[in-house]
């Protein structure tokens, strides 16, 4: 039977299970997901378990979407240009990172009615998702894309990959069409200090985490009459894409697949 995990610290609050165990068990394959918690120096000896197919592929969350590509064989196009990879996938004798979040991402922006074409986006945050997202803005023609960290090197090397980037200081506010929340905070609850009362009228705050289904970010959204979405829509189709990679299925996208967890 073969086995497939997610690894990432922290990992508590990850779905992947839930959802990949679902799909393997609707398209009859004998296989197994599961989640781990793995510090860095842990990361070497679990990627050689995958080259020596005692695993059959792993997903990859915050922190180490970067961490692992040292010990990978090859990477996808949109993992090379976004140096981020959340699936390992072997081939041949090959371990290869993918980066499914730039297509998840890309699927959960256009099945919201709100044209993105030519408008300004804010991303709070530099780190894991973030340069998938950027990169999938930049396909979708936005006008600009500002960053604003609470590191600001952070920020700043993200020009390395992307050379138009506007980094704003973090606590600092500029126009914006939509909103971003790519950091971590809103996890265990966690406010984001700043403060979005005067900033203007049709608005979008998307906020990348999906487990709380309400961060106090999008509630903040909310109560300031902004539409707000959460990430389950794009964390179920860069799952899909995921999945396809591993078993050349695409499995079935419904009411039941976010009631399942919504059901959490």
């Amino acid at each position: 039977m073969n086995k497939y995990l997610v690894i990432g610290n922290p990992i508590e609050h990850s779905l992947s299970p839930k959802l990949q165990n679902w799909w393997l068990k609707e398209n009859n394959i004998d296989a197994t997901y599961d989640k781990i918690k793995l510090e860095i120096h842990e990361i070497k000896n679990f990627i050689q378990g995958i080259k020596e197919q005692k695993i059959a592929g792993c997903n990859v969350t915050v922190p180490f979407k970067k961490t692992v590509i040292p010990f990978l064989d090859k990477l996808s196009p949109e993992a090379e240009q976004t140096q981020s990879v959340n699936t390992i996938s072997y081939d041949n004798g090959d371990l290869v990172g993918h980066n499914t979040d730039i297509a998840g991402f890309d699927t959960a922006i256009k099945k919201l009615d709100f044209s993105i074409k030519g408008k300004k986006v804010l991303i709070l945050g530099a780190g894991g998702v973030v340069p998938s997202i950027i990169f999938a803005l930049k396909n979708m023609h936005v006008q600009e894309i500002i960053i604003s960290n609470r590191t600001k090197e952070k920020a700043e090397n993200l020009r390395v990959l992307f050379k138009d980037l506007k980094i704003l200081e973090w606590g600092n506010l500029t126009d914006f069409h939509m909103v971003i929340n790519a950091t971590s905070l809103g996890l265990n609850n966690e406010t984001i200090d700043l403060d979005f009362s005067s900033s203007g009228h049709d608005k979008l705050f998307y906020d990348v985490i999906y487990n709380p289904q309400e961060t106090r970010f999008l509630k903040m959204g909310k109560q300031l009459g902004y539409r707000t979405e959460n990430g389950k829509t794009m964390f179920i189709y860069q799952a899909l894409e995921a999945f396809k990679l591993w078993h050349r299925i695409e499995p079935e996208v419904n009411k039941d697949t976010f009631k399942l967890l919504d059901n959490d």
